[in-house]
């Protein structure tokens, strides 16, 4: 499987109305988790992110929202932020842009957020534009650092130095509160947390 960990700066200038990383100006790592509300990846990580004091932004797909709502509350009432990840997961290069807005705007039902990801980073620049007209004040967030935990060709150490070895302030981090990514997710995510403490990093929601 291919994919880059570290976002290149020619991507972020092709799609510059999007969010790839927050100012550098302090000292602050924002973890992302996608895909979620999961019934055993979620607590995990909301017991991670307690236990160092730590907030996140867990970008929720609205079926898992309905599923889970009470797992979904608990991120709320802990203080951590909400994204809109569509209703199904649905890839936007794939989906027409009628469809594609409407079951995000579904999914807007069960997440009130203007904070946005598209599942796989996957949106074309017509349904950005359309997506802000529909959510006003509208943000498409996308990340700078992927852990990889959805790669079943890799261990979680392997996740642990994808995100360590690239982190700088003002970095997103993708991780998942999911399946898939289980493994070497709940392995990752402990050492990461623990490397941001020792290097003093400020954990923050976005």
């Amino acid at each position: 499987m291919f994919y880059l960990t570290k976002t290149p700066a020619i991507l972020k200038a092709v799609y510059s109305s999007c969010i790839w990383n927050m100012p550098a100006s302090t000292n602050a790592i924002y973890l992302t988790f996608d895909d979620g509300p999961h019934p055993e990846a979620t607590p995990f990580v909301l017991d991670q992110l307690k236990k160092y004091d730590a907030k996140a932004t867990f970008f929720c797909i609205g079926k898992n929202v309905i599923e889970q709502p009470a797992i979904y509350q608990r991120i709320l009432e802990e203080g951590h932020s909400v994204g809109n990840h569509t209703h199904n997961h649905l890839n936007g290069w794939k989906t027409g842009t009628d469809k594609y807005i409407e079951n995000v705007l579904l999914a807007q039902e069960y997440i009130q957020s203007t904070l946005f990801r598209p599942p796989y980073g996957r949106i074309t620049p017509f349904q950005i534009r359309m997506l802000k007209r529909q959510i006003p004040g509208a943000k498409v967030i996308m990340w700078d650092i992927l852990s990889g935990d959805f790669d079943l060709d890799i261990n979680g150490e392997a996740c642990v130095q994808n995100v360590v070895f690239k982190l700088k302030p003002g970095s997103i981090v993708v991780f998942h509160d999911s399946t898939k990514a289980w493994d070497r997710m709940s392995y990752a995510l402990p050492r990461v947390l623990e490397f941001c403490k020792k290097q003093k990093y400020e954990l923050r929601a976005l």
